[in-house]
């Protein structure tokens, strides 16, 4: 039995009288009886007792815990449980982590010296080019494209999204 003359929340649960030497009273005290009701919910009492049973004493806290996780992931999911939850998040790593790589690729871009234009002498450049140059009519012989190349700018649109946001799993 548990501390003074309480039963632990798996005998009142079972409504069956607690025993000195029960196996659930130092796992699952009175005053939180929800643990053990999803635990055996999902697993069923008599199967958390064969398994605590045949448990290491100093291990069997430990595998409580992870009874009681696993019985909570299993209640949000059923099918997955604590996998989907693990896959979910690895998932949200992965995308992150390939973001993480965009962002360093545009920083070292960025920090990346401008190449410089090769020089050009004054008596190379003909007057039909320096007049179409300084007029300002950027149509002559690029066919229109120069404008396009003029008013380039960084594009922005390399980060990736999802263009499906998952709710969370634990709301």
């Amino acid at each position: 039995m548990g501390s003074g003359s309480s039963p632990c929340a798996s005998c009142k649960l079972l409504r069956r009288r607690c025993a000195k030497d029960c196996i659930f009273a130092p796992y699952f005290p009175p005053d939180d009886p929800h643990k053990f009701a999803i635990v055996h919910k999902v697993f069923g009492a008599s199967n958390v007792s064969k398994m605590l049973q045949e448990l290491p004493v100093h291990q069997r806290a430990d595998a409580v815990s992870s009874l009681v996780y696993e019985a909570n992931a299993r209640m949000r999911d059923p099918v997955y449980g604590c996998v989907g939850a693990i896959s979910y998040l690895q998932n949200q790593v992965s995308q992150l982590q390939m973001q993480l790589a965009v962002a360093q690729a545009e920083i070292l871009c960025m920090m990346q010296p401008e190449p410089e234009l090769p020089a050009i002498h004054p008596s190379m450049v003909d007057c039909d080019t320096k007049s179409m140059l300084l007029s300002g009519n950027n149509t002559g012989d690029f066919g229109g494209q120069m404008p396009q190349f003029l008013s380039y700018t960084s594009s922005n649109n390399n980060v990736i999204q999802d263009p499906l946001k998952r709710e969370s799993l634990w709301t």
